[in-house]
Parts: structure tokens; C-alpha cells; sequence
């Protein structure tokens, strides 16, 4: 193939639609063969993985030995709905044809879920749940830490609704995640642990285009006022933590503090407001000389006169007066 030149011949002289072209070539020949290896390895990755040779028996066949797995009222096994295991090839729907199995059962094995690695155990449940709560799994935090499907859920011996290992979702993350959920059972008051809310109430376990698996939003200020509409903005004054995140004055699992308040008040202000008019910290020596001042840090302190910390859209707002 040959290109037109001006001014002389050579690779600098070619014309700007002629670099087009040669570009897209270039990228065809070099990202054709990934691009191939890549839908291969997808569908290699979709493929149920099963012993060579073997075909499906059918559920009575298992259930001969394995009686004890015998489907329950989980969406599972409603067989009227096409969709589910039980109206597909029953057991052989997620563990693979058994025949061989059946012949041998002490030497050929079937997929065994909780002898494989979370990413195969995965492979096979992603195959019917990929969309709704589950479109983010792929490359999520919990699966890049290799928990899988079966780390949490459990087909045949469930405690909890959504085939949970546990007897509710926060006792399931708790035993991963105890340092936060420790922090349920501080002083203050907690919808999670008067039963009000659960961890999946904010995070999508599954996956999420947010930051640290939320479920609503693409920032954490997003995820707050899903549900805290009322300290939503943009406001004609903004108080630029609020803006920024919620997390800088407020612990969302939990806080010995009124309003779950990562520090007490006025140390919490303190943290930033520093040289102002007022006391920058409660242990100067101004303070306990001077009543006038000292009764700035009693009571609800700072917020005594700046209720608005939120944001305000008041003329005189720039204070976040009351």
C-alpha cells in the first residue's frame, strides 16, 4: 500500500489522513491477537468446569446418595421457573454432569465448591447472577481478596435469608470485618445495632462503582445523602468538610460522640479552627480566666451558635449562624 507525499518523500511528508489509516493498521495487526485471546479466555472462564467425558444423569440419580441435599423452598429449587437450578438439570447445574461420578464415586468427584478455588466456585454462580446487585463483582474489592460466593453463602445449609452463612448480614461481615463493626456497640446511638439498618444497607458486598463497595452515589457525600437529604446542597454558604466527606466529622459504624462524631466538641472544631477569635483549644489559660469565653465550650459547644454547619443559604450565613 502506498501513500501520497508532498514536499519531498519520507515519513514526515505523509498527509494527515494517511497517518490515520496507517494507525488504525498498526493497531488492527497488534491487538488482533489479544483481542482473540481474550474472548477465549472469557469463554473459557464461562465454561462450567466438569469431568472429561461426563454426561448428566439427572437429580434422582444424586439424591440416591446425597438425600441430605435435597432442595428447600430457596428460589433455588422452583423448578417451574426455568431460570433456577432446580428447572435446569438440578443438581448437575452448578456441580457439572455426574455420570462418571455415579459410576465411581469414590475416585471422580464432581465440582465441589468448598475444594475450589473462590475464583472457579465464583465462575459457576456468576453464571446465573451477573446482573442487578451483582453487575460489579468482576474486579470488585472482595473478589481481588479472593472471597468468593461461597465465602459468604452456603446452598444446602443456609441460617439467613439470601442463603447466608450466618444468622444475619452483620454477623457475616463481623467476622471479617470486626474492628468496624465493633465500633456498632459504642455508646451512641446506632441504627445498626437497634436492628434499623445493616451493613447492606450502605454497601453493595457484591460490587459497586462507588468508592468502598456504597451503594448509592459515586462519593461518599452521594452515599450519605441518599438517605440525609436534608444536608444535601449546594447551599449559598458551604462548609467545605461537608463538601468534601461526610467521614471527616461523622464515623458511620459508630461513634462514643453525640451524632456518631469522630471527636468531641469543641475538639472536633478544634481540629481546624485553630487561630480564631475564640479559644483555639480548652486547656489555655485565657479560657479558665475568663467566663465570657470559657461558656463557648459547654454544652453543645461550637454548635451553640453555629447550627447551620451544614451549609447555609441565609444572607448572614457565612458563620453558619442559627
Amino acid at each position: 500500500m502506498t501513500f501520497p507525499m508532498v514536499r519531498g518523500s519520507g515519513i514526515r511528508s505523509m498527509m494527515p489522513w494517511s497517518w490515520l489509516v496507517s494507525g488504525a493498521l498498526v493497531a488492527a495487526v497488534a491487538f488482533a491477537p489479544a483481542a482473540v485471546n481474550g474472548q477465549a479466555a472469557k469463554s473459557q472462564k464461562a465454561a462450567p468446569a466438569a469431568v472429561a467425558g461426563a454426561t448428566y444423569v439427572g437429580e434422582e440419580t444424586c439424591l440416591g446418595c446425597h438425600e441430605n441435599k435435597k432442595g428447600d423452598m430457596s428460589l433455588h429449587s422452583r423448578a417451574a421457573d426455568v431460570r433456577t437450578p432446580a428447572g435446569g438439570k438440578g443438581c448437575e447445574s452448578c456441580h457439572g454432569p455426574g455420570s462418571k461420578h455415579a459410576d465411581d464415586p469414590e475416585k471422580v468427584k464432581p465440582i465441589q465448591f468448598n475444594k475450589v478455588s473462590a475464583t472457579e466456585a465464583s465462575a459457576q454462580c456468576t453464571g446465573c447472577h451477573a446482573t442487578g446487585e451483582h453487575t460489579f463483582w468482576a474486579g470488585s474489592k472482595h473478589e481481588g481478596r479472593n472471597v468468593g460466593c461461597v465465602t459468604c453463602h452456603s446452598i444446602h445449609s443456609p441460617k439467613a435469608a439470601k442463603q447466608l452463612k450466618a444468622e444475619s448480614a452483620t454477623k457475616l461481615c463481623s467476622s471479617c470485618h470486626q474492628v468496624i463493626v465493633n465500633k456498632v456497640n459504642r455508646f451512641n446511638h446506632m441504627p445498626v445495632r437497634e436492628g434499623q439498618l445493616s451493613c447492606a444497607s450502605c454497601h453493595n458486598v457484591h460490587g459497586s462503582a462507588n468508592v468502598k463497595l456504597l451503594r448509592a452515589g459515586t462519593n461518599t457525600v452521594e452515599a450519605c445523602t441518599s438517605c440525609h437529604q436534608e444536608k444535601r446542597g449546594p447551599t449559598l454558604f458551604e462548609h467545605s468538610p461537608v463538601v468534601n466527606n461526610c467521614s471527616t466529622c461523622h464515623d458511620p459504624h459508630g461513634s462514643n460522640n453525640d451524632r456518631m462524631l469522630v471527636a468531641k466538641q469543641p475538639f472536633l472544631c478544634q481540629r481546624c479552627h485553630v487561630t480564631s477569635r475564640h479559644p483555639p483549644t480548652v486547656y489555655e489559660g485565657f479560657v479558665q480566666r475568663n467566663s465570657s469565653n470559657a461558656n463557648k465550650i459547654t454544652g453543645r459547644s461550637c454548635m451553640n451558635c453555629h447550627q447551620q454547619i451544614h451549609g447555609s443559604n441565609s444572607p448572614n450565613g457565612k458563620a453558619f449562624l442559627r
